[in-house]
C-alpha cells in the first residue's frame, strides 16, 4: 500500500484536491481534521494550548478562537513552533494508528492519501512513500482564502511568507498538481494521478 503525502501552501486547493480523490473512493487521512478534533474533543489539549498562549485565545464560550490564535502564531515564529510542539506529536500518533488500521485490512487499498499542510516543515515525511504537491499562483491563493475565511490580504501574505516556498515544495515533490484553472481540468488531473497510483506497487512492503 502506497502512502501519498498531499501538501501545498495555504489557498492552493488541498481540500478540493483531497475531496476529488475521496470522490474516487480513495481513503483520506487529513491532519487538519485531526488537529481540529483534538482541540474540540480533548479538553486536555485545549488546556495545554491555553496554558501556553493565555485565555486571550478563547471565545466567550470558552472555545478556541482560531482566528485569534492564527494571528498570534503567524506573527511570532516562536509561538508557531510552540503550538506545533503541542499538536504535532499527538497528530502523528493518530496518523500512525490510522495507517496501521488500513494496512491490517484484508483488502487494503492500493494507496491512501495523508493531507499534511506542513509536510516539509515537520518530520511527517518519514511516514509517506511519495509526495504530491498542489501549487497555485499567489493571486488565486489570496482570492480563495478571502472567499473562504474572510482574511485580509495582509494577513494572507503574512501566512504565505511564513510557509515553505512553492519552489521548495516542487524540488521535493514526486508529483505536482497546478491548480490555477477550472474544476473540470482539475478533475482530469486527479483521474490521471489516481490511475497512476492505483497501478504503482510499493516495493518496500
Amino acid at each position: 500500500m502506497l502512502i501519498i503525502g498531499l501538501t501545498g501552501g495555504i489557498g492552493s486547493g488541498k481540500t478540493t484536491v483531497s475531496n476529488l480523490f475521496k470522490n474516487l473512493g480513495v481513503q483520506i487521512i487529513d491532519t487538519d481534521v485531526i488537529a481540529r478534533e483534538l482541540v474540540d474533543n480533548d479538553h486536555s489539549v485545549l488546556e495545554e494550548i491555553t496554558d501556553a498562549f493565555g485565555k486571550i485565545i478563547l471565545d466567550d464560550d470558552g472555545l478556541l478562537d482560531r482566528n485569534i490564535l492564527a494571528k498570534i502564531i503567524f506573527s511570532q515564529e516562536h509561538k508557531k513552533q510552540q503550538l506545533e510542539k503541542i499538536l504535532h506529536p499527538k497528530i502523528r500518533t493518530k496518523v500512525e494508528k490510522a495507517i496501521k488500521i488500513y494496512r491490517a485490512k484484508p483488502n487494503q487499498p492500493q494507496y491512501i492519501i495523508v493531507v499534511i499542510p506542513l509536510l516539509f516543515e515537520t518530520n511527517f515525511h518519514q511516514l509517506i512513500d511519495k509526495t504530491l504537491v498542489v501549487i497555485a499562483n499567489e493571486e488565486n491563493k489570496i482570492k480563495r482564502i478571502i472567499q473562504r475565511d474572510g482574511r485580509t490580504p495582509e494577513d494572507i501574505l503574512s501566512i504565505i511568507k511564513s510557509q515553505v516556498s512553492d519552489s521548495k515544495r516542487i524540488s521535493e515533490a514526486d508529483d505536482i498538481i497546478e491548480n490555477n484553472s477550472d474544476i473540470k481540468e482539475l478533475e482530469t488531473k486527479i483521474q490521471g494521478l489516481h490511475d497512476k497510483f492505483s497501478n504503482t506497487t510499493n516495493t518496500e512492503e
